[in-house]
């Protein structure tokens, strides 16, 4: 018998605690459909985090419905035990040993689910689920909302009203437990050492794909999932492209290398980005757009506590890297001028952060009852600014066209600041320059 290799009781509290958000209502959450790669292979299967995240199970073609105060309360619908199937794509719990090893009151056959669900939902008011994520599981969704509108006959009730199942489930998810942070500090652990390796790796002559290549060996050696995202590698000017995913080029002696890189253990990923000089000396030119940007990182993570407007912090690196664009002869014009025309996004197009979890674009609301959510301890994110010098800019200085830097961390709100769970991994020149190249 193949046991979980998680906490029971973890996915019991995260439910414990969601009932009480949801009571009178229903959670219908579907497994994350299998997606063909090419011909007959499929890409590797991960679950859906909300669908994880409450019941620890990560079996494709089944569903999870929760009904907080009905009996049962947590049912699993899982695919059937079939040695022969089994025989090729490896084991499945089946209903029993799901209901036994993975603690929900009922478990059935995924093919006992459209007969049953209606009964299922018929006594509760309303039902938490996500449209436009799998669209034949919303044409059966369709189908049964109109099937319990007829079982409650006369009554005077119209359809169940449907609400989104991630604001749900992930203003929940916004806010990390213990368990969850010491997850994730592991997730960025292996994460860290490995943007590490491939520094040591780096040098002139080596391609952005065995760079890739080191990454991903050092996440896998160190017992990762999987890569939490596609990786970037971006020797050049290819890091002014923001999500470049080639990673085929070569590193050339004089240039930058952007990494953007992270693993994902037990569902949870760090993300990291770093760039350095490729020869492992950064030129004067370089270091104009560097020094000043993480003189701002480091400023921001300095700023982070309770109480203040998540949004404060691009306010604040908006105001910054124009100022930067300015001296460094970028823009011309006066600081409020050009943040007024939006003139800065031609430099730097993207926020200066993302709450950070299970998914690397994580759930959690950023606007709370129309005003800007207020940082609370809990909370994890990235932090994260850039420059982005296109080559073809005849407009910029010539000795910083081509030059793409981007420095991102993973930060946690703590009661009086925050934790940077990737303060391992190194940034400062004098440290990067240390290591760069120098592997063994």
């Amino acid at each position: 018998m193949r046991r979980p290799i998680y906490d029971m009781s973890v996915f019991k509290e995260r439910r414990e605690s969601l009932a009480a958000r949801m009571k009178g209502g229903a959670l219908v959450l579907a497994s994350h459909p299998e997606y063909i790669r090419n011909n007959d292979v499929h890409y590797p299967y991960r679950q859906d985090s909300n669908f994880f995240y409450l019941t620890g199970f990560e079996e494709p073609e089944s569903v999870f419905v929760f009904r907080p105060g009905q009996t049962p309360e947590t049912i699993l619908f899982v695919r059937p035990k079939d040695v022969m199937r089994e025989t090729w794509d490896g084991f499945r719990y089946g209903p029993e040993a799901t209901q036994t090893q993975f603690g929900v009151d009922k478990t059935y056959l995924i093919s006992e689910f459209d007969k049953m669900i209606g009964e299922l939902l018929r006594p509760c008011d309303r039902v938490y689920y996500r449209w436009n994520i799998d669209r034949d599981f919303d044409a059966k969704m369709l189908n049964i909302l109109s099937e319990v509108r007829v079982l409650v006959g006369r009554s005077g009730r119209g359809h169940l009203p449907v609400h989104d199942a991630w604001e749900l489930i992930g203003e929940q998810r916004l806010f990390k437990s213990l368990y969850d942070v010491g997850v994730m500090r592991k997730a960025c652990e292996i994460s860290s050492n490995a943007h590490i390796e491939a520094m040591r790796f780096t040098k002139p002559g080596v391609t952005e794909r065995q760079v890739q290549g080191v990454l991903l060996g050092s996440f896998y050696m160190q017992n990762a999932d999987r890569e939490g995202y596609n990786s970037i590698v971006a020797a050049g000017a290819n890091a002014t492209t923001l999500h470049y995913v080639f990673n085929d080029q070569p590193c050339k002696d004089g240039d930058l290398l952007l990494i953007d890189a992270g693993a994902e253990y037990q569902m949870y990923t760090g993300d990291i980005t770093r760039t350095f000089p490729i020869n492992g000396k950064f030129t004067p030119a370089q270091r104009k757009v560097y020094d000043p940007l993480l003189a701002l990182q480091k400023d921001l993570i300095a700023r982070i506590k309770p109480g203040i407007p998540f949004r404060s912090l691009q306010e604040v690196t908006v105001d910054a890297l124009t100022d930067i664009m300015i001296d460094l002869k970028l823009l011309e014009g006066s600081r409020q001028s050009l943040i007024d025309s939006q003139a800065f996004k031609r430099y730097y197009p993207h926020g200066v952060g993302h709450w950070l979890g299970m998914d690397v674009h994580d759930a959690g609301m950023s606007i709370v009852n129309g005003e800007p959510r207020l940082l609370e301890p809990g909370m994890a994110f990235t932090i994260e600014p850039g420059l982005y010098i296109p080559a073809d800019d005849m407009n910029a200085p010539a000795e910083l066209r081509g030059i793409g830097i981007r420095i991102e961390d993973n930060v946690i709100v703590t009661p009086s600041g925050c934790e940077n769970l990737t303060a391992s991994c190194p940034k400062e020149v004098h440290d990067l320059e240390s290591i760069i190249g120098r592997r063994g």
